[in-house]
């Protein structure tokens, strides 16, 4: 490769580590070309899956900041640059090493944070953003909910304490 052709593959790298929320890093020996398109057809817009060179991945890594990575890159290894929902991506990986065995996931960072192989497969374990803000909207809700009705009780329950107060010095005869 051309010194040109490196600076080039390296800026290219870079710009990819600093646009992306997370990078996870795989080994994909044994892999067939076929399948590696339908990893990158399953991860779909979320990700993008690129083979690159150790050496030059690992200079644009360090210069995008990313010097966690240095011990991961031995033996062939294909990042997944993720643009966005982190745990989509995740899953993507981690599905398509259950079906393909030769795909290994070695590790990764989120958000400048290292994380292991198997930190990457408890956040592929997570629900999707979407799902999690569902269920935190839910709660928030219910908890609404539950006060308006008890502000609501309030007026009520006095309401039903006065007129049992009437009818009971009614009886008494005041």
């Amino acid at each position: 490769m051309a010194k040109a052709d490196k600076s080039g593959a390296i800026a290219e790298l870079k710009s990819e580590f600093e646009s992306s929320s997370a990078a996870v890093l795989t080994e994909y020996r044994g892999l067939t070309v076929a399948q590696l398109k339908e990893l990158r057809v399953s991860l779909g817009g979320n990700a993008k899956f690129a083979v690159a060179k150790n050496t030059l991945t690992k200079i644009a890594a360090n210069h995008a900041g990313i010097s966690v990575l240095d011990d991961l890159f031995q033996g062939p290894t294909a990042i997944a640059f993720v643009k966005g929902d982190v745990v989509e991506a995740a899953k993507g990986l981690r599905d398509f090493a259950k079906a393909n065995p030769l795909l290994v996931i070695k590790g990764g960072v989120v958000d400048g944070k290292s994380m292991t192989p198997a930190e990457i497969t408890k956040l592929a374990d997570l629900e999707s953003r979407e799902v999690l803000l569902a269920k935190l909207a839910g709660a928030l809700k219910a908890k609404q909910s539950q006060a308006a009705a008890t502000f609501a009780a309030l007026p009520t329950n006095m309401a039903r304490l006065a007129e049992a107060l009437r009818a009971k010095r009614e009886e008494a005869g005041e």
